[in-house]
């Protein structure tokens, strides 16, 4: 007797939709079948649609900037990422220097994660290097990381990682078989006029300060090897000309992550009374570079948050400088990337996030994997109305959504059911070499 039998729901299985049953025994998914078995509870999901658990690869929960601190912890992040279909996030330890750093910062990170009601994992993060790099890989690894992110700006906080680490990081990311994943902006185009507002976002970080840096940076991939990430891609004109300039190697070796922000909004938003609440690094892009990224938005690996909520009074600011800069996101990803990209969007938040960040038995409906499902009520007509994270606002209020997740289901255990929270935990997740 299995423990669930989730029936008579559409099940996206390799790409297609298919009539099925899906069983859960335990913590994996046991059986799919258009048969019934015996169960010992019985959910009948008709008309509704069974995906895998949504797996966000790029959240910053109860992120402390020294000077303010976000509003999400690990909790009440993840209590707002079951209601929209995430089963797994990926968070970012603080950035280190050396070896010792980063064992420090992750058992700050795993003790502030303890009461995470997903699934998670952690980027390690380094910054301005001072000990073996080597050494730094050795001692990612021997914690269950093989993912490793850098910056290439940031300098004026003594978090860039320049060139010839770089560099050598790819050499290494070769040997070790890790993933490479970086904030792409040329630090050297960034302005930071301490007159500036939230208004002058684009002329701080232009356009051009991101697609510089990646096409260097793929060229360096290019000729070093390794395996490379970029993180929260903005525009589609970096798009455009990444995949005209290295075809061999974007989405080979050079893999791509947007977010729903730059699908959603455009520039023009920032000139508004209340712009200030749409900042965030790097920034919302022009209609016309928007319009590229939809054009190429096959090429788009993977779709991640970048979620750092704040709230109104914090965003608030007059000045550029005094203004944090992130939103919320991780509750609407799914029905909002939906509506953009249709089911072509699930693969890029489920299966193709799993290969990347070497999360096994994650990010699809396969006998075997573990029994995380995202149950969705399709519904054109729909738009963002509820938020259940701590931020007293979000810019997705009133945005088109393509439905709503109506429950989710994490290693076999309903965390939120017909919309009521049920509670976790979550688990840790071991990653695996980057293959």
């Amino acid at each position: 007797m299995y423990d669930y039998a989730v029936i008579n729901g559409n099940l996206y299985i390799d790409g297609k939709w298919v009539r099925q049953n899906l069983y859960v025994q335990g913590e994996k998914i046991a059986l799919i079948s258009p048969s019934l078995f015996p169960s010992r509870e019985v959910v009948d999901v008709q008309g509704l649609e069974v995906l895998p658990g949504v797996i966000d690869p790029h959240v910053h929960f109860d992120l402390d900037l020294g000077w303010i601190h976000s509003r999400d912890d690990f909790y009440y992040g993840s209590v707002a990422a079951t209601f929209g279909g995430v089963t797994s996030i990926i968070d970012f330890l603080d950035p280190a220097s050396n070896a010792q750093e980063l064992e420090a910062a992750y058992n700050k990170r795993l003790a502030l994660a303890k009461k995470c009601q997903v699934d998670y994992q952690f980027h390690a993060t380094i910054k301005k290097p001072t000990g073996s790099l080597e050494e730094f890989v050795l001692k990612m690894e021997s914690l269950g990381i093989y993912t490793l992110k850098l910056f290439t700006t940031y300098s004026d906080s003594g978090r860039r990682t320049y060139d010839d680490s770089i560099i050598e990081l790819l050499k290494l990311s070769e040997k070790y078989h890790f993933l490479i994943e970086a904030h792409i902006e040329n630090d050297d185009m960034i302005k930071l006029n301490p007159k500036y507002t939230y208004k002058d976002l684009l002329t701080s970080r232009p356009s051009e300060s991101e697609t510089t840096e990646a096409l260097k940076l793929a060229g360096f991939v290019q000729k070093y090897g390794g395996k490379f990430y970029m993180v929260h891609l903005s525009s589609g004109r970096t798009l455009e000309a990444l995949i005209k300039t290295y075809p061999e190697i974007i989405n080979k070796s050079f893999f791509i992550e947007s977010c729903p922000q730059y699908f959603t909004f455009t520039s023009e938003i920032l000139q508004q009374e209340d712009g200030y609440l749409y900042s965030f690094a790097p920034p919302l892009r022009s209609i016309a570079e928007q319009r590229l990224l939809f054009d190429y938005a096959d090429r788009i690996d993977t779709i991640g948050t970048d979620h750092c909520a704040f709230n109104r009074a914090d965003k608030m600011k007059k000045k550029l400088s005094k203004t944090p800069l992130g939103i919320g996101g991780i509750e609407y990803s799914l029905p909002v990337m939906r509506h953009h990209l249709g089911d072509k969007a699930i693969n890029k938040m489920t299966s193709r996030v799993a290969t990347l960040m070497g999360l096994e038995k994650k990010g699809k409906l396969e006998v075997g994997y573990d029994a995380d499902l995202a149950i969705f009520k399709p519904d054109s007509g729909r738009s963002i109305t509820i938020s259940h994270g701590l931020a007293d606002y979000s810019v997705y209020t009133g945005q088109k959504a393509a439905g709503i997740v109506v429950s989710t289901m994490i290693r076999g255990h309903f965390v939120m059911k017909d919309r009521q929270y049920l509670g976790g935990p979550g688990k840790w997740i071991k990653g695996n070499e980057i293959i």
